[in-house]
């Protein structure tokens, strides 16, 4: 059989479900799913371990709500008691809620927020808990087929006859969810009757409602597909709810798209079956390799603590056997002083001897005795005068300190190559100073210092690499950078006298002016209805508020509601400045750009609770108003952003749109995505505005503007959204890190 037939066969066939069961494990309980609910990460948890993550008591929350249909064991949406503060080990946010099931007379603190068993993300269950998870009944009805298979000696019985006659079940009726012998089902299902209408299927345990209903509007059926969160949504969610702003798309679309994607996925995995097999065992072969290389390496590292410990008893031993003959030989000589100054005491010794001597007669005896005698008492009284032990009882010499050699034990390391750094381009940004961060591998050992390098690579002449001071840290600002240059940089890391390879080039692109600092101003044309202002001034949010509700009543056809401009503290009245800002990914509407004092003033004194979408050159408005080209710079000019894409503005005179490839190329879709940091450049001399990419640097848009007063940043949002200032890198923060 050829390989394109062979996989071609493989493809038709079903994958036996005894060969899936990993994909079946609750990573929780390590157990089968029972009743698995889908989390906004789209993981599946059993119910019964959100539970028991969230609950004081082990009560069946399935009854809380005993009258309700939601309260079947078939059901997500069943309340949900008083939780657990104990079975936590991460706790975000808890509040005080209470739920209509409890038959408590006191309010218990509820905890709301879990990590993910699967990929540890913050779990939020809001104030509905678990009521607002969906189950998973595709992976519960391949569990059951699991069990099933597994089970396959052991038959269904009939849920209505009786021991002893009890049958073996030939169906299952979805609508009475129960199984039934052949008997009892045309017992409860005669014909003519509703339930001669009812659903039934082979034999099962695993009873799925006919229609899936959305968590947050109990009565209402799922129709639509969320593409931003990513979950069933009803027509409610969409009109009024948390996912009024969300791109959603009907569900029989999503179905075909999402089955369409999973099937070419898996057909490209079946097609790929010899490489995985292969990449497998290669694997197995680097299993073996670790095991063999990892038992070798800890032998040697053994026996060289062997030899250390040999060496260090056998100077222990010297160094002591030194001690110990010191100390014998000062005890010998105190001992022999100790029983010299005996002889003196009277009656003993030599003063004894010296009396005994007196007691002679004879003189030529007493005289050949006593010369010698009288020259050993002279020789003891000499010695009482000038009292001096023998022997010193300090062992000062002896002291051994061993902090040199301790402190080198707990330096002692392997001796190989580090492993090189790898720059971490999400944490690492170009703004006033360049700022870049790095990381080791999980694995890596411990490193002295690194260093890190950086040369200009866009000039006419590559010059020569540039090296910072040694960095304890894992991070480092360069400075001084020149202004719209490509930067090539890269770190390595030392430890003791060995320097680990160098990281893979990463090329950063500085900003095309000084940067420029502000913050939003919270007095000039300022709505504090409608928008939010962060304590320091460098975030700001649209909400929805009543001023917001009254003006949309007063909406007629061919009108909209105004936007609500915010602008910043500083302006600009010479030079060329650069500022960079991030626009939330949900957001609805942002305007973004520049304006003069006088246009500002326009603005904010003459407020208008609808305007015509033509009322101003740039409105944001798709109603072509855009499209007209204009000849005549304009005292600002603002780009449109919202729903994680950039509008841009049809060119016209004095304006250019430039795609990837660079400066004066007119794209062909006036819509690209949102980067993650949008850039801003005024040249108030020349009087143009230019917007930027300020991740690659890249031009998405640059006009004339007529800079003929002060220029402020503007920024305008309606709807839902927010708007973040870059934050300024400050060398002095990060030393410290």
């Amino acid at each position: 059989m050829s390989t394109v037939s062979r996989r071609t066969s493989m493809m038709g066939k079903d994958v036996p479900i005894k060969n899936i069961e990993r994909e079946l494990i609750c990573p929780i309980c390590k157990e089968l799913f029972t009743h698995p609910l889908i989390l906004p990460c789209q993981h599946s948890v059993c119910h019964k371990c959100v539970k028991e993550l969230l609950l004081q008591n082990q009560e069946d929350s399935f009854s809380a709500d005993g009258g309700s249909e939601c309260s079947l064991p078939g059901s997500p949406r069943s309340r949900v008691p008083s939780p657990s503060m104990e079975r936590l080990d991460r706790i975000v946010r808890s509040g005080s809620i209470s739920s209509p099931g409890w038959r408590r007379a006191s309010v218990t603190p509820r905890i709301t927020t879990f990590p993910c068993p699967g990929c540890q993300h913050d779990i939020d269950l809001g104030e509905r808990g678990i009521s607002m998870l969906f189950r998973n009944f595709t992976l519960e009805s391949i569990v059951e087929r699991y069990r099933q298979a597994a089970r396959a000696a052991v038959a269904i019985m009939c849920n209505v006859c009786k021991p002893p006659a009890l049958q073996e079940a030939t169906k299952s009726c979805m609508d009475c969810k129960a199984s039934y012998c052949n008997e009892c089902f045309k017992l409860h299902h005669p014909w003519g009757t509703p339930r001669a209408q009812h659903e039934y299927v082979g034999p099962t345990t695993n009873f799925r409602p006919k229609v899936l209903m959305c968590p947050e509007h109990e009565m209402e059926k799922v129709n639509m597909y969320c593409e931003v969160c990513r979950r069933p949504v009803c027509h409610l969610c969409k009109l009024g709810g948390s996912h009024a702003n969300h791109k959603v798309t009907t569900m029989s679309s999503a179905y075909k798209i999402l089955k369409e994607k999973l099937s070419k996925s898996i057909h490209y995995l079946i097609s790929k079956e010899d490489q995985v097999r292969a990449q497998i065992t290669e694997l197995e072969v680097l299993i073996h390799q670790t095991e063999e290389n990892g038992q070798l390496v800890e032998r040697r590292a053994n026996e060289h603590f062997e030899r250390l410990f040999e060496a260090l008893q056998e100077r222990k031993t010297e160094m002591l056997r030194s001690i110990e003959q010191s100390r014998n030989r000062r005890l010998d000589k105190l001992r022999g002083q100790v029983e010299e100054y005996q002889g003196m005491l009277e009656n003993s010794g030599l003063v004894g001897y010296a009396q005994e001597v007196l007691k002679e007669t004879d003189q030529s005896c007493f005289v050949q005795t006593a010369k010698q005698l009288h020259i050993r008492v002279q020789k003891a009284t000499e010695s009482l005068k000038t009292f001096q032990p023998l022997a010193n009882p300090c062992f000062d010499e002896f002291l051994v300190d061993t902090s040199k050699e301790e402190a080198m034990l707990k330096e002692l390391t392997f001796g190989g190559v580090p492993d090189p750094p790898m720059i971490d381009l999400t944490r690492s940004r170009v703004y006033n100073e360049t700022q870049i961060h790095w990381r080791l591998s999980e694995d890596a050992l411990p490193t002295d210092h690194h260093v890190l390098e950086y040369r200009r690579v866009d000039a006419e002449e590559e010059g020569g690499w540039q090296a910072t001071d040694h960095v304890y840290g894992s991070s480092a600002v360069v400075s001084n950078l020149e202004r719209d240059g490509v930067y090539s940089f890269r770190v390595k890391s030392f430890r003791n006298a060995l320097c680990s390879p160098y990281s893979p080039e990463v090329t950063f692109h500085t900003p095309p002016a000084a940067v420029f600092g502000f913050l939003f101003n919270d007095k000039c044309g300022f709505s504090s209805e409608r928008l939010v202002l962060s304590k320091r001034r460098d975030s700001v949010e649209s909400v929805a508020g009543m001023s917001f509700l009254l003006s949309a009543e007063r909406v007629q056809t061919g009108s909209y509601i105004c936007l609500d401009y915010i602008i910043g503290d500083t302006g600009i009245a010479q030079g060329r400045h650069f500022w960079a800002f991030r626009v939330e990914p949900h957001s609805y509407l942002v305007k973004v750009g520049v304006a003069s004092d006088s246009k500002l003033l326009e603005w904010f004194h003459n407020p208008r609770d609808t305007s015509s979408p033509r009322y101003d050159h740039d409105s944001g408005h798709d109603s072509g108003s855009e499209d007209t080209c204009y000849d005549l710079s304009q005292p600002f000019t603002l780009i449109t952003v919202g729903m994680g894409k950039v509008f841009i503005p049809k060119t016209s005179l004095g304006a250019t749109a430039t795609s990837g490839g660079g400066g004066g190329e007119h794209q062909t879709s006036r819509v690209v995505p949102m980067p993650g940091r949008i850039g801003v450049c005024l040249d108030y001399e020349a009087g143009r505005v230019s917007f930027y990419d300020a991740d690659s640097m890249r031009m998405l848009y640059e006009r004339q503007v007529d800079c003929s007063g002060t220029m402020y940043p503007a920024f305008g949002l309606m709807g839902s959204g927010a708007v973040h200032l870059e934050e300024m890198i400050t060398t002095k923060r990060l030393t410290y890190m």
